[in-house]
């Protein structure tokens, strides 16, 4: 099992106390930004580090179990097993403005790929205000939440690792 990094702010009460520690990098990161425009650029930036799901993972038409419920940009969730029991997530979103959608993929990846599942079951819904505000719609916020709840659901249900006899 991993480390859960407890957050020492107001963040923790918000997510539950417990937030994957490249995560919490990220957003406190994110915090450090001088203002909303400057929030907002940085995760446009990160939202142009963006790669789609490899053809070895999925090709379209994407299989509809991987669709993000109630993403207005359409994404889609993915993961894949390594042999150490973790997993790599993949993303795609098919809405060309889909901007929030591939930066929250970016950040759940670079936080979440080949690190232990607890780190990604333990990932609240709640994290999404706490990378986008609390400015989200309605809709966006529960797409952007699907995304993490997708993720959540492979790491409730990942394999054991190769050669252990139990999870």
């Amino acid at each position: 099992m991993s480390e859960i990094v407890p957050r020492g702010d107001a963040h923790a009460d918000r997510l539950g106390g417990t937030v994957p520690p490249r995560l919490a990098e990220a957003i406190d990161a994110l915090d450090m930004s001088e203002d909303r425009s400057a929030r907002v650029q940085m995760l446009i930036d990160i939202a142009r580090r963006f790669r789609e799901v490899p053809p070895s993972i999925a090709t379209r038409p994407f299989d509809r179990a991987n669709r993000v419920k109630d993403c207005e940009s359409d994404a889609y969730v993915w993961a894949s097993p390594r042999p150490d029991g973790t997993l790599d997530y993949h993303f795609a979103v098919e809405n060309p403005q889909g901007v929030s959608a591939r930066a929250l993929a970016v950040l759940l990846g670079d936080a979440l790929n080949g690190r232990p599942v607890d780190e990604a079951t333990a990932l609240s819904d709640d994290v999404v205000y706490e990378i986008f505000g609390r400015e989200l719609s309605m809709g966006k916020a529960m797409g952007l939440m699907g995304i993490a709840a997708r993720v959540r659901h492979f790491a409730q249900h990942a394999p054991a690792p190769v050669g252990s006899g139990a999870r």
